[in-house]
C-alpha cells in the first residue's frame, strides 16, 4: 500500500481535482483504489455521486479516528471498477480539537489508514486547506505529498511556507512534490515563476495541469475529467500526473 497526499494550505489550487483524477487513474490501471475525503467540504464525494445521504456527519469516522475502530462500512463503492471512496464528513471541522490532547495524535491516521486501507494497493488523500494537527498526520502517514502550485507570487509563497514548516519540523522534505496546476501560459507571471521555481525547486514534478474549462466541468459531469473527456489535453496532463508520481513510487 502507498500513500498519496494532495494537499495545499491554500485553496482553489485545483488539490481536489487532482485527487479525483489520480484515484481514477490508479484504479484504470488495475490498482485497488481508495480515495479518502478529508476535506469537510466533500468535493470529491459530489464528483464520486455518493447519495448526500451517505456523506452525512456520523460519529462512527471520527470515532474510529480517534478511539481506533473500523470504519470499513463506512467505505463506498463508486461507479468505477477497483475505485472506492471514503466520504467526507462534516464533523472533520471538530478534528483538531478531538485529536488534540489523545495519546499518539500525530500518529492516528496514519493507524487509522493501515486497519482501514490494508487491502488496498494505493491510498489517496484529499486533505484540507489548514495547516494543523489533521496536516502533520497528513504529513506522517504519507509517502508523496502533492502539492498543486499556481504559478503565481502567492502560490509560490505558500509552497516556500511548507517548505520551511517540514524543515522545522523535521518532517522529510522527499516527500513534498510540487507540481503546476492551473497553468496559462499565455499569462507572462506563470511563464516567469514557472521558469524560476523548476530552477530553484528540484522537486517540482515535470508535469503541470493547464487551466481548463473542461476540468470546470467537473461538477456539472460529477466525474473525472479522465472519464468525461479522455481525449482532452486537460486528461492527458492527469495521466503524466500519474505516471510520473507512480515512477516515484517503485521501489
Amino acid at each position: 500500500m502507498k500513500i498519496i497526499a494532495c494537499y495545499s494550505s491554500k485553496g482553489g489550487v485545483g488539490k481536489t481535482s487532482a485527487a479525483v483524477n489520480l484515484a481514477y487513474a490508479s484504479a484504470k490501471h488495475g490498482l485497488k483504489t481508495l480515495l479518502i475525503d478529508l476535506d469537510q467540504q466533500g468535493a470529491s464525494t459530489f464528483y464520486f455521486r455518493v447519495r448526500p445521504e451517505k456523506a452525512q456527519p456520523s460519529k462512527t469516522i471520527i470515532r474510529s479516528l480517534v478511539q481506533k475502530r473500523d470504519a470499513t462500512k463506512e467505505i463506498r463503492e463508486t461507479d468505477f471498477e477497483l475505485l472506492h471512496i471514503l466520504p467526507a464528513n462534516q464533523a472533520f471541522r471538530n478534528l483538531d480539537s478531538l485529536l488534540d490532547g489523545i495519546k499518539k495524535s500525530k500518529r492516528r491516521l496514519a493507524d487509522f489508514i493501515e486497519d482501514l486501507g490494508s487491502s488496498y494497493d494505493r491510498v489517496i488523500l484529499d486533505c484540507p486547506p489548514t495547516l494543523s494537527l489533521m496536516a502533520e498526520n497528513v504529513f506522517r502517514t504519507s509517502d508523496i505529498v502533492l502539492i498543486p502550485v499556481v504559478p503565481t507570487t502567492l502560490s509560490e509563497r505558500t509552497l516556500s511556507q511548507l517548505t520551511e514548516f517540514f524543515k522545522e519540523a523535521d518532517f522529510k522534505k522527499k516527500k513534498l512534490r510540487p507540481f503546476f496546476s492551473m497553468v496559462e501560459k499565455r499569462k507572462r507571471i506563470h511563464s516567469d515563476t514557472m521558469s524560476r521555481l523548476r530552477l530553484s525547486e528540484k522537486r517540482m514534478l515535470r508535469s503541470s495541469i493547464p487551466y481548463s474549462a473542461e476540468i470546470e466541468s467537473m461538477g456539472t459531469h460529477r466525474a473525472p475529467v479522465l472519464q468525461f473527456s479522455p481525449a482532452h489535453p486537460s486528461s492527458q496532463a492527469f495521466r503524466e500526473l500519474w505516471m510520473e508520481v507512480e515512477s516515484l513510487l517503485k521501489p
